[in-house]
């Protein structure tokens, strides 16, 4: 009878059990996270691969973005304007083969061979501006990924390298010597 009573009351009570508790970590900032992070360089890698700049974003150089995006709209702003130009031309040269002599080139490009020039140098450049526009977005992925692995590398104070001039005690010689410290 005791312990029918006894144990719906403990029960009750809900007596704290005090255990072992595991020691809190350091709360590390989020660029100390990054830099232990083996995973931070491809992330920034995959997120400038999804939207150019934000693996910038990711790694705390976000100064690095409106150089990514100036360089990017540079390159469609001259696909843009040479596909224009190049369907200027070719819609002169469409009239022209066709008979028409109204068209907006007649008094400054008369011959119709010089319109096949002008196709072929905005087509050329306007190739040129498509190819820029990978090599910007490449060069995004890639400048993510490096300034990534860049933060990973040690710049402590405790490596140095300095050149050494000695004369030599012995001789009319001197030696030149390269002296590496490293503290631990």
């Amino acid at each position: 009878m005791k312990t029918k009573v006894l144990l719906p009351i403990l029960l009750l009570l809900n007596l704290q059990v005090f255990a072992q508790q595991l020691p809190k970590e350091e709360q590390k900032n989020r660029k100390q996270r990054l830099i232990e992070s083996p995973l931070t360089p491809s992330k920034a890698a995959f997120y400038s691969a999804i939207l150019p700049g934000l693996g910038q974003i990711y790694i705390g150089k976000a100064w690095k973005v409106p150089f990514v995006y100036g360089a990017i709209g540079a390159s469609v702003y001259g696909y843009v304007y040479n596909q224009k130009e190049l369907d200027r031309y070719r819609s002169a040269y469409k009239r022209r083969n066709s008979g028409y002599t109204d068209d907006e080139f007649i008094l400054l490009i008369p011959d119709k061979t010089k319109l096949l020039e002008g196709m072929k140098f905005h087509k050329n450049y306007r190739d040129m501006s498509f190819l820029f526009i990978l090599g910007t977005y490449m060069l995004n992925i890639l400048d993510a990924n490096v300034s990534a692995h860049l933060m990973q590398f040690n710049i402590k104070d405790n490596l140095s390298v300095k050149p050494k001039f000695e004369p030599d005690v012995f001789g009319t010689d001197a030696n030149v010597g390269l002296q590496v410290l490293v503290k631990l």
